[in-house]
């Protein structure tokens, strides 16, 4: 399957009636407030998007956006390379009032003009979907004294082994 640069523009409604399926690549590039949770402009994600209606003739946007971004990682500040994983599941309304007979299983998408930004529609879903801190999964840092510290280690002493000891040696006092 071959997928082409998203379309900027869509009516979803017409997209609905139609039945539409939209299928896409958009970058960091074209999303700039995703780009800022970013370290770089790099990857690729794959877009599909299904337009249509569902059993109660509510117009939907279902489809999911999936593929790889760099962030900094919290400990060592290089870049990391990030699953983005978005799961669309929208229904297209038009006022508020739509808006709460919704059924829980949607979103809603309240149209302010006829067309939207499909990019801008992705990018939140995307945004929702990134880690809040992300991590290589063997990172080591440098400490200030020029040692490397492996954030892994899992035989660290216990900070409060001191406490425990100075408490046995309390108890042996006598009477």
């Amino acid at each position: 399957m071959s997928y082409r640069p998203l379309p900027k523009k869509v009516d979803p409604r017409k997209l609905a009636e139609r039945g539409v399926r939209i299928e896409g690549l958009t970058t960091p590039k074209d999303l700039p407030r995703l780009l800022t949770l970013l370290c770089s402009d790099e990857g690729e994600l794959k877009v599909s998007l299904d337009f249509g209606k569902d059993e109660q003739r509510f117009r939907t946007i279902q489809g999911s956006a999936k593929g790889h971004v760099f962030m900094t990682c919290q400990r060592c500040l290089e870049p990391v390379e990030v699953a983005a994983e978005a799961t669309v599941n929208l229904a297209v309304t038009l006022n508020d009032d739509q808006v709460k007979k919704l059924p829980r299983i949607y979103d809603p998408l309240l149209l302010e003009e006829e067309e939207i930004e499909l990019a801008t529609m992705i990018e939140e879903e995307l945004i929702l979907s990134l880690p809040p801190f992300a991590y290589h999964d063997d990172c080591s840092v440098q400490t200030s004294f020029g040692e490397k510290e492996t954030t892994q280690s899992t035989d660290k002493p216990n900070p409060f082994s001191v406490l425990a000891q100075l408490k046995a040696g309390n108890s042996k006092k006598p009477n």
